[in-house]
């Protein structure tokens, strides 16, 4: 499963420049973001990664244009962000489907601002069933669906309106391993099939290795970037590879400051008698 990026003047590519955000309370301003900046490219994978509290889901909030009360400023294909657009969709921790519409009805509701024909819209939900694995659930409603079902139920209606960038805020916290694990697989699938920039916040160092081109880890509050790992192991990823436990180890250790975590190669004197060749 290959992956492409271009350069940051698509319309998918985002830029963050010196954004900090604060929120006012009676008691004062809490200080959430400081000088967040950051380039992401048309086509990328970027996890935001890090503890809770850290701006991770503010920064998703002010990139759809949900949360336009910061500092500094943020660009998408160039044009600098002052609401929503079509080109940016969110999928939410919860599914947030409507109980009473159908699979069908509930992505149609992404479509709500196109101009589009009764066959069209058909036509478009019927493609976008089928991409997130659900063909033959068009008429069924959220009580008949399993939680992942469900979640792929919201990322089909995050898609329908062809966005060029995805925002995922915590889309899998609430799916038990098994189903998270299918999920992550299922969204790189979707991902090399509609090329889209994809933006994932997680508090999860296995899950942003496992989809990331690159991480983003945010030091605590206020949220600004610790460090930029770039990922460079191919997909698909395996999980249990020395090179994937090592960079689990060393981005488990930047966030806690864990010196047991920083020697991750195997000791000599650790290793059976077996595994020495003489």
């Amino acid at each position: 499963m290959n992956f492409s990026s271009s350069d940051n003047t698509g319309f998918g590519s985002v830029s963050f420049q010196h954004v900090s955000k604060n929120f006012r309370g009676d008691q004062g301003d809490l200080q959430v973001l400081e000088d967040f900046t950051l380039d992401i490219a048309e086509g990328e994978s970027i996890a935001l990664l890090g503890a809770s509290g850290c701006g991770k889901s503010t920064l998703l909030r002010m990139l759809v244009g949900l949360d336009t009360d910061f500092d500094g400023e943020i660009f998408v294909g160039g044009e600098q962000v002052t609401g929503t657009g079509q080109e940016r969709s969110m999928v939410f921790q919860e599914h947030r489907l409507f109980p009473w519409l159908t699979v069908a009805e509930n992505i149609e509701l992404g479509l709500l601002n196109e101009t589009l024909s009764h066959s069209e819209k058909r036509s478009m939900i019927a493609n976008h069933v089928k991409l997130v694995g659900l063909d033959g659930f068009g008429d069924r409603y959220p009580h008949q669906l399993s939680g992942g079902m469900a979640q792929r139920v919201a990322i089909a209606r995050g898609l329908v309106g062809s966005p060029r960038i995805l925002l995922l805020d915590e889309p899998f916290g609430a799916l038990d391993a098994h189903t998270r694990a299918q999920m992550q697989q299922e969204l790189l699938r979707i991902r090399a099939t509609s090329r889209i920039t994809t933006v994932l916040v997680t508090h999860d160092i296995e899950e942003a290795i496992f989809v990331a081109d690159r991480i983003i880890l945010l030091a605590p509050r206020p949220g600004r970037i610790a460090k930029v790992v770039k990922v460079e192991q191919a997909h698909p990823r395996d999980r249990t590879s020395f090179e994937y436990q090592q960079l689990q180890k060393e981005l488990l250790y930047t966030m806690t400051g864990d010196e047991a975590y920083t020697d991750v190669r195997p000791r000599l004197e650790t290793l059976p008698l077996s595994a020495i060749a003489l």
